[in-house]
């Protein structure tokens, strides 16, 4: 999707709350920080906005209305896209159609959630039906098995071995480094990840996220509100979300990306040769590799080789995942979904939070969420282009 003829919206005031090992504050806190830091930043008024589209596995019993009256809000256009690590790209989708149809001006995308001590457990038995009842009960409970699963197809299928997914993390490790707010910022080597102990074979400790509490925001507005704002931002050049593609496959070696990547570059006007810097949805490496080859960036789909030639640094050869990523900065639920979408808006505008890869025009982000015992449910990915204020 891009935005219709005729339309000029843009995405900006990439704000994100620095994420905290666990927190005693529910979500609704952590939204509310999220908002105010992107008023403040942005040189708007709370009652300024009129749109919301916001994610979290954590706020229940509330909804996102019950969010709205918390934070003293008053919208005509309201969104909650609870889709998992797809859930920034989704909400970025719907909010550039709302404001570009006219039903909203300024809309806040937000993903938030909180992590106390001892509940991630909770929310892995409750994730979904299918957890609850046909997997924590036989002691297979989390995503670590599962994806232990789809690793193992992916490696099968594509000639991976772990050296490739080592090189994938100690890279976003090094990107890391000049990123203030990532929890894990030490680098380390491929040799030290291969020496981390397994966890659910063959994905390792280096392998596996941080559950933590923390929070992501953006704007989406009309572009004259925001040059008169002094506001620089992109504009997105196309854009999809899909479900359940390739139900057939035994277990899931590919996602809709393979399936939509050829309209998401010809509505572009781009091919992957044309991205200046990369954020794929990073839970585990193997899902990364997923989305990079079906997203057509490995030549002939040799994504093993397409690895083994490229350096994922921000000043290498395929700056990707440059603020750390999850695997560094640490996951805060649903946010995970918008941590891709704030730093390509960084790297198009010249605001990175660690490294900036240089002159970055264009930007490629795709998100990935909602995982059944062997695969995951959604897929999205969006072309993003800088525009100067």
């Amino acid at each position: 999707m891009a935005a219709p003829a005729g339309s000029d919206v843009v995405v900006c005031a990439p704000t994100t709350v620095p994420y905290e090992r666990f927190s005693p504050h529910g979500a609704p806190f952590w939204f509310g920080r999220a908002i105010r830091t992107l008023c403040e930043s942005a040189g708007i008024e709370p009652a300024e906005i009129d749109g919301l589209a916001i994610a979290s596995m954590t706020m229940g019993p509330d909804t996102a209305i019950g969010i709205v009256e918390h934070l003293g809000l008053r919208l005509r256009w309201l969104d909650q896209p609870t889709v998992g690590g797809a859930s920034g790209l989704v909400a970025l989708r719907r909010a550039v159609a709302a404001v570009a149809l006219g039903d909203a001006e300024t809309v806040v995308c937000a993903g938030a959630d909180t992590n106390r001590p001892g509940a991630f457990e909770g929310l892995i038995e409750n994730f979904s039906q299918f957890s609850r009842d046909a997997v924590v009960p036989y002691g297979a409970g989390g995503p670590n098995g599962s994806f232990a699963l789809i690793t193992q197809a992916f490696m099968r299928e594509t000639g991976l071995e772990p050296a490739d997914f080592g090189k994938l993390c100690a890279a976003q490790r090094e990107n890391a480094a000049a990123n203030p707010v990532a929890l894990m910022r030490k680098p380390y080597a491929i040799e030290d990840y291969l020496a981390s102990r397994l966890i659910a074979d063959p994905i390792r400790l280096l392998d596996c996220v941080m559950p933590c509490a923390g929070a992501e925001a953006f704007l989406v507005t009309t572009a004259d509100r925001a040059d008169a704002l002094g506001l620089p931002g992109v504009r997105v050049l196309s854009s999809f979300e899909s479900y359940n593609e390739y139900p057939e496959d035994p277990v899931q070696t590919r996602g809709g990306w393979a399936a939509r990547a050829e309209e998401l570059w010809d509505r572009a006007g781009l091919g992957p040769a044309d991205v200046d810097v990369a954020h794929s949805y990073d839970d585990y490496p193997a899902i990364v590799a997923m989305q990079l080859r079906d997203l057509g960036f490995a030549p002939e789909g040799d994504i093993a080789g397409f690895i083994r030639s490229h350096t994922f640094t921000v000043d290498g050869s395929f700056p990707h995942n440059t603020s750390g990523g999850q695997l560094s900065t640490g996951q805060a639920g649903f946010a995970g979904g918008f941590l891709g979408v704030n730093e390509t808006l960084r790297q198009l505008i010249g605001r990175p939070l660690g490294a900036q890869v240089p002159d970055a025009r264009t930007g490629l982000v795709s998100g990935f969420g909602m995982i059944n015992y062997d695969r995951g449910l959604v897929s999205a990915a969006a072309v993003l282009e800088g525009r100067a204020a």
